[in-house]
């Protein structure tokens, strides 16, 4: 399976732009990136991950979001149990407990394995509620958002051969008919 890199970059930056204006993400939240590697190749989730593709993602990732001050949680794969990889600056600012784990691309995914690898202090939690999220080959990221998931449609679907679905999140509305929201 060849892929072509320079469309997979092309491809995120414009998915994540979107996303993130779309969202209404500020500077200081989070987005959460669950990525089958093996899906953007057109292969089944898990069969066959790739480090090109991966490094091409997150680097269009990691440009987007730190230039609006967006923090990334990369979801690692089921073998991890969906674990994130995150900077300790996000734990620290969100009181978030580090767990002792190495995501390699057997057991953590290849975007995993390469956050680990790229951002400048990885630490792994267990989980996040993040305020947007991006699932590229349906990877379910659901459980990593803020408790009010809303669907982003998005101009571009796919990244390489993968589905991307897209979400951003509200508070919750509570009270009754007499409740007010803006």
């Amino acid at each position: 399976m060849n892929a072509d890199l320079d469309l997979i970059k092309n491809q995120t930056v414009e998915v994540v732009t979107e996303l993130l204006q779309v969202a209404s993400l500020r500077p200081g939240q989070i987005l959460v990136v669950g990525c089958s590697t093996s899906e953007v190749l057109g292969a089944k989730i898990g069969s066959a991950g790739s480090t090109s593709v991966a490094q091409g993602i997150l680097s269009s990732l990691v440009g987007v979001c730190k230039e609006r001050g967006i923090y990334l949680a990369i979801q690692c794969c089921e073998h991890l149990n969906r674990a994130l990889v995150i900077e300790e600056e996000v734990a620290l600012r969100y009181n978030l407990n580090p767990v002792m784990v190495v995501p390699v691309p057997t057991a953590g995914g290849a975007l995993g394995a390469q956050a680990m690898a790229d951002f400048v202090q990885p630490v792994v939690v267990e989980n996040i509620e993040a305020h947007g999220g991006l699932d590229i080959g349906s990877t379910l990221i659901g459980m990593h958002l803020k408790a009010v998931a809303v669907p982003v449609r998005l101009a571009q679907k796919n990244i390489g051969q993968a589905l991307v679905i897209a979400a951003r999140t509200r508070p919750k509305m509570i009270g009754g008919s007499r409740a007010v929201y803006k």
